[in-house]
């Protein structure tokens, strides 16, 4: 089963996006901090992290950065409601494979 790693602060869309993934089939574990998601991303496997911009403790920019210097591959995919194209440049260049704005 294709493990995802979601890293979103927002309660009701974490809880969304996981009801939404386990529906479909895939396995899934939550957290709400970047300092927690550079942390399990480092300590387990996932096959994608779907990743918010801006989270408590380590905002997803830094995570993304530390995974790729990590020497982490795992497809990262940026869901954040900042849709600026700056942002997007930022993301894309730090190492995510996508970035999608909400809503989504």
């Amino acid at each position: 089963m294709p493990q995802i790693l979601i890293v979103e602060d927002d309660l009701a869309i974490a809880v969304a996006l996981e009801d939404d993934l386990r529906m479909e089939g895939y396995g899934v574990e939550v957290v709400h901090d970047g300092e927690a998601a550079s942390r399990r991303a480092r300590q387990q496997r996932f096959d994608l992290i779907l990743l918010d911009l801006m989270l408590p403790h380590k905002d997803g920019f830094e995570v993304c950065r530390e995974l790729r210097r990590a020497g982490v591959s795992t497809p990262i995919l940026i869901l954040t409601a900042r849709a600026q194209d700056t942002d997007k440049v930022l993301g894309l260049d730090l190492g995510a494979d996508d970035y999608v704005t909400k809503p989504y």
